[in-house]
């Protein structure tokens, strides 16, 4: 497998949304959206089942692909970060088959699910050992009395410290809205941290900004859906946060890149 090596740099698309949304505008057309992003330099796409499984010849050889194993309710049942049951969908058997390079799972800090989420990471990630399949933790606190700012940076670094604490190869985890607080989370967390982007922006340029403060703050990269699917011109942006990522480009240069086409 070229699997994504733990210390690289790296764009992630995520496109794993539907499965608790339903339709997504930007995931209408999957092929398309898949072709468009991986053109652009996408550096990997953590994803479904049944998106691995419907696109295999388009990931797989092609993009180092991480899979999501869990799952909980419909957003027509349950809100995000508010999630009463959470379940292990997929099993690694089932990622060794589509040939995937790596695994995708959650952490709720803080929730009512949270022991079951931790649960299945310290499952997944004793599966994982034998072959060394990359577990990668998406490490959120949850809106509770005792965490009544899930974006605090202290919030976030204990977030992620568990996730490691765990056995997580890769941590993805919410921007804490400065560079300096970030700095605080890659700094007590011996992993790489990657963002996740969250409901879509305002603006290119502010999501842009984002993913500049978290590298400058230590940050390895994105996992990024909606800030890059549901803009207009998807390619642009992929490479726009190429050049921040991978080229240190501030935000200016890295929005005329992205537009020099």
């Amino acid at each position: 497998m070229s699997r994504l090596k733990l210390g690289d740099s790296a764009l992630v698309v995520a496109m794993d949304h539907a499965r608790t949304l339903g339709v997504v505008p930007g995931l209408e057309n999957v092929g398309k959206t898949l072709d468009r992003v991986l053109d652009a330099g996408a550096d990997g796409v953590m994803t479904t089942y049944g998106v691995v499984k419907h696109f295999h010849d388009r990931l797989i050889g092609r993009v180092p692909t991480f899979l999501r194993l869990d799952g909980g309710p419909s957003i027509y049942r349950e809100d995000w970060l508010e999630y009463s049951e959470w379940s292990l969908l997929h099993t690694v058997e089932d990622a060794r088959r589509l040939g995937v390079d790596g695994v995708c799972l959650m952490g709720f800090m803080g929730g009512d699910v949270e022991m079951r989420t931790y649960e299945i990471v310290a499952r997944v990630v004793g599966d994982c050992a034998s072959d060394g399949l990359p577990v990668m933790v998406e490490a959120l606190p949850c809106p509770t009395d005792r965490i009544p700012n899930t974006t605090d940076a202290k919030a976030m670094a204990s977030a992620s410290r568990i996730a490691f604490e765990l056995g997580a190869d890769i941590v993805k985890t919410y921007y804490t809205g400065s560079s300096e607080s970030f700095r605080h989370v890659t700094e007590t967390c011996p992993l790489p941290v990657l963002i996740a982007g969250g409901v879509r922006m305002d603006t290119i340029d502010a999501a842009l900004e984002v993913v500049h403060g978290a590298i400058a703050g230590g940050g390895k990269g994105v996992v990024f859906g909606r800030n890059i699917w549901q803009d207009d011109d998807p390619a642009a942006v992929v490479r726009a946060m190429r050049a921040i990522i991978h080229d240190g480009a501030s935000v200016a240069d890295a929005l005329a890149i992205g537009r020099s086409g």
